[in-house]
């Protein structure tokens, strides 16, 4: 009788303490926590370190009992998966140096739960792609603030979130564009308008993938970015194929002007007319892209005295001396311009 009272009592106490751990986590989801709150929340209940990971980014979120991200390395002793619609779509687990702790298979079982609230309500979502009315909301221009902020919501942006406007086109698949340049943050992608728009909360210029042309928006309003975007998805290139609207300063003008006035344009004809001979756009791409015949020389991979005899032949074709500084900024203008207008998606 005595061991079985023992067993009860200690039976209770277990109980008792399941259900705190509860309370605890139906608490955190009521005040809307997002991840590393969670986690933060969590490692202080187990005293030690608490992790959340999600497959789909590779985020990791480690928080120690301090409340700081943890530093240590330790092997994971309590792990549990986060499900959500029946897909498991991460994993949280508890650092312990010793043993187990009694309550940890409840505490990670809430605390997966609560992660899964957390991804549905805010994001990152499972995949990037979305339903292109809701994007296409976001970006159009005459949109109200309250229906922009309802369908970033359901995108997975939470409201204190910048968002910015990404243009792409061909190269790769949309999806893993946006993953690969907002690899740990909420991202959207959908086609809108024949190209590519991705909604991302971080962009990393660098991770665009070989092949893929990108203008990037500066405006913090999504119906303004949305259209600098597309303006700077105009002036990509294959040798410069990733354009920021904020650095095209002046030339974002070029985009303005009326395709027929750019056609008849003398200079913008003239180079119209080199279209059909490659060797000739490309020197004088990289001459005004330099600035110096020997850098272009350097990057075309040929003797100086070639491409001084070219360049001496475009001068003649376009009507102008390309080596004055006048002639250099006009065939840089007439280049980009002729760029522009030949561009049937923009």
């Amino acid at each position: 009788m005595e061991a079985l009272a023992q067993r009860l009592s200690q039976l209770d106490s277990h109980v008792e303490g399941a259900l705190r751990v509860v309370m605890f986590y139906d608490t955190l989801m009521r005040r809307r926590v997002d991840l590393p709150a969670l986690a933060r929340a969590s490692a202080g209940l187990a005293e030690c370190v608490a992790a959340i990971r999600l497959h789909g980014t590779g985020r990791v979120i480690r928080m120690s009992p301090d409340g700081r991200e943890a530093t240590s390395t330790l092997t994971a002793s309590t792990t549990a998966a986060i499900t959500l619609d029946e897909e498991e779509i991460g994993t949280v687990w508890l650092e312990r140096s010793g043993a187990a702790g009694g309550l940890d298979e409840v505490l990670l079982e809430r605390l997966a739960i609560a992660a899964a609230a957390v991804v549905e309500r805010y994001g990152p979502a499972r995949t990037t792609m979305a339903d292109p009315a809701l994007l296409e909301l976001v970006i159009t221009a005459d949109c109200d603030d309250a229906a922009r902020d309802r369908a970033l919501r359901l995108l997975g942006f939470a409201a204190e979130l910048p968002v910015h406007v990404v243009t792409v086109r061909a190269g790769a698949p949309l999806d893993r564009v946006a993953a690969l340049i907002c690899p740990a943050r909420p991202v959207k992608a959908a086609s809108v308008a024949d190209v590519g728009v991705i909604l991302a909360t971080t962009v990393d210029a660098a991770g665009f993938p070989a092949g893929v042309r990108a203008g990037i928006g500066a405006s913090a309003d999504p119906g303004r970015a949305w259209r600098e975007a597309r303006t700077a998805l105009r002036f990509s290139t294959a040798r410069k194929p990733v354009v920021h609207y904020a650095h095209l300063g002046g030339l974002a003008l070029l985009a303005e002007i009326p395709r027929e006035i750019a056609r008849d344009n003398a200079d913008v004809a003239a180079i119209a007319g080199l279209a059909g001979n490659p060797d000739e756009l490309d020197t004088l791409d990289i001459y005004c892209a330099t600035g110096s015949s020997r850098r272009a020389a350097e990057l075309l991979h040929l003797h100086h005295s070639s491409v001084s005899r070219r360049l001496d032949q475009l001068g003649k074709t376009l009507g102008f001396d390309l080596t004055e500084p006048a002639g250099l900024i006009r065939a840089g203008l007439a280049l980009t311009a002729w760029r522009i207008v030949s561009d049937t998606q923009s």
